[in-house]
């Protein structure tokens, strides 16, 4: 989990960069559909990872999802955080019984 908030605070600080210099500023810059479709491009691979059977080709594509996904929270000013608080919210309930729940 640290590695995770650590990465949290690297892309708020690159945020602040010049898109010349830092690919997170650039994302930034194009504005939330291009991080959006970013980070539904690096899922997608990462599908297509998990049905090849490579291993580290999966690592790898983890590591790009979790990283897009960082950066789109980021923009939209949601934090790991906020995040962790539902993942808390929702520990102990069933996944069908938590669904059911969405649509009610």
């Amino acid at each position: 989990m640290d590695m995770l908030n650590r990465l949290e605070e690297t892309i708020a600080e690159r945020r602040k960069a010049s898109p010349d210099a830092s690919y997170v500023a650039k994302l930034h810059d194009r504005g939330l559909p291009v991080i959006a479709r970013k980070f539904g491009e690096e899922a997608v691979e990462a599908v297509v990872a998990a049905l090849s059977e490579d291993r580290q080709e999966l690592v790898g594509e983890a590591a790009d999802v979790l990283f897009h996904l960082l950066v789109m929270l980021g923009a939209r000013d949601v934090t790991l955080s906020d995040v962790m608080a539902e993942l808390e919210r929702r520990e102990g309930t069933s996944g069908i019984v938590e669904k059911a729940s969405r649509s009610a």
